[in-house]
């Protein structure tokens, strides 16, 4: 098992960054929020590792805390139908103390907004992670190197908030740029009102 990678940043994507270690490079998936912390291609970094080992390929996953791989990997292994698409798609969308608290709670009306879910995986997360809530406690207290939680964004806005960091704009001052507009919008009008706000 591959626990971290450190090196030099080599490339990065919204969703995927490729680190260089000792002339390696090592490509991995990333959620957005990974990306919000990561610096300057040709800087260093140390990212966290999950590897998925499938049939047809090795897929290496990178989170920049160690929250975030944790409720990963709870996901993956402790809710069914939830595939590490979708484990990162809920990462994308919200924080892992929003999860605790949706679990905790019962609320999968909240869970069930972001974008790949619906309503039946979002009653499978509360239902099968019930059980592992001092496992999820541990991961809204602190183990995240975020300084503030992030608000959850959902539909349109989530769209329009993926759209702007693949323009280059970093998560903190995306999500500022999108907070108070109506989320029933299209997310291009959406984009097209933020890209005024940061123009």
């Amino acid at each position: 098992m591959i626990a971290f990678l450190e090196g030099t940043l080599t490339e990065s994507w919204p969703t995927r960054a490729v680190i260089n270690c000792q002339g390696i490079g090592y490509d991995l998936l990333i959620p957005v929020t990974t990306f919000d912390h990561l610096p300057q291609p040709g800087e260093k970094v140390r990212l966290l590792t999950h590897l998925v080992v499938r049939e047809d390929a090795h897929t290496l996953y990178g989170f920049f805390s160690s929250g975030e791989r944790d409720l990963f990997r709870l996901l993956l292994h402790h809710v069914s139908g939830v595939g590490p698409k979708t484990a990162l798609s809920i990462l994308a969308g919200t924080t892992p103390q929003a999860v605790r608290d949706a679990v905790a709670s019962g609320d999968t009306s909240s869970l069930a907004k972001l974008k790949g879910l619906g309503k039946k995986t979002a009653e499978r997360i509360v239902l099968e992670l019930r059980d592992k809530l001092p496992a999820l406690d541990s991961l809204a207290g602190g183990s995240s190197t975020h300084p503030q939680s992030t608000p959850t964004m959902t539909g349109h806005s989530q769209d329009a908030l993926l759209a702007l960091l693949a323009l280059g704009y970093k998560s903190a001052e995306a999500q500022k740029a999108l907070q108070g507009l109506d989320s029933s919008l299209p997310s291009a009008q959406l984009v097209r009102e933020a890209l005024r706000r940061l123009g």
